[in-house]
């Protein structure tokens, strides 16, 4: 009997250091780091992933408009069934925000969820998206942050209780999830709809919101883009596959129109979360407004994920 328990403990001893291994973060080899760093990196480029990726959405202060958008001090709450995400200070203060970070601890951060003191970030923080990004397009948004103004504002922790606070265990999450291969398989394909995959998919992060997830917070396979349960529990975010009402009867130009203005077909306005991803559309060229509109109505009609 002596020898079973000892067995079963030295089994589960090696269990454990398994588990350890495997949920470790996994920041980028050396090798593509230096690639990265020998960039030569454009501010003015960088705006547009900036706009592009909703940054201002959760990092400037909450209610922020016009130029105060562009301070981001932190403090917009994320409500989520695993405790409430507060959108920290990513200014370029030294202190308060991320004025001490090099481009490679940029670089990790959005293309594999790794902190610069090598712990998991929480992926609330949409870098399942942003893994899809090119490393010229995170050299260039990281320059444009740099020119951003810096705040002093300390970033809140986050209302996380156990078991969801323990960041380790975000590693075994992302051997389940985190991944960045293309969400769906087009049946065509012609550069504005690879632009429009690369925007929607990507900076975009567009199924963060609109894709059902499961218990743990993965998305629901074969459910890209089907809508969803709002996480702050107030109704439904919308299907906007062709299979969902009323965007799926949209044409590619209503669209279009849509991001640009925030009008509808029916002359109804934009509303709630969508009104500052709209904002954030409007400052986009026109061709990559369409290069959207192309990209998703010529995704696979899907049924509403919610349903």
């Amino acid at each position: 009997m002596k020898r079973v328990v000892s067995g079963i403990s030295v089994l589960a001893v090696a269990g454990a250091g398994v588990a350890y291994v495997l949920t470790a973060p996994k920041p980028l080899d050396d090798e593509r780091l230096a690639a990265i760093s020998g960039l030569e990196a454009s501010a003015e480029a960088g705006e547009i992933l900036f706009w592009a990726g909703g940054c201002a959405s959760c990092h400037a202060a909450p209610g922020s408009e016009g130029d105060a958008k562009l301070v981001l001090s932190g403090g917009v709450r994320l409500e989520s069934d695993f405790g409430t995400f507060i959108g920290p200070n990513i200014s370029p203060d030294p202190q308060a925000g991320i004025g001490q970070w090099a481009l490679e601890d940029f670089a990790n951060a959005m293309l594999k969820g790794v902190s610069p003191d090598g712990s998991h970030y929480y992926p609330a923080f949409p870098y399942g998206s942003y893994t899809r990004m090119t490393d010229q397009d995170i050299a260039d948004l990281f320059a444009f942050l740099k020119t951003l103004p810096a705040s002093d504002i300390a970033s809140l922790p986050h209302e996380i209780g156990f078991p969801f606070n323990i960041r380790r265990s975000l590693g075994g999450w992302k051997l389940l999830f985190f991944t960045d291969a293309p969400q769906v398989t087009l049946a065509s394909s012609t550069p504005e709809l690879e632009r429009g995959q690369y925007l929607v998919e990507g900076p975009g992060h567009c199924g963060e919101c609109h894709t059902p997830r499961n218990l743990i917070g993965g998305f629901v396979p074969g459910q890209w883009m089907a809508g969803a349960h709002n996480p702050d529990g107030e109704g439904v975010i919308p299907n906007i596959t062709p299979g969902g009402k009323p965007v799926g009867d949209w044409s590619a130009s209503d669209i279009a129109y849509y991001l640009e203005s925030g009008f509808t077909p029916d002359f109804d306005s934009v509303g709630g979360s969508m009104v500052d991803v709209q904002k954030n559309m409007e400052k986009l060229e026109g061709s990559d407004r369409d290069a959207i509109a192309a990209y998703l109505k010529a995704l696979p009609a899907k049924s509403n994920g919610w349903e």
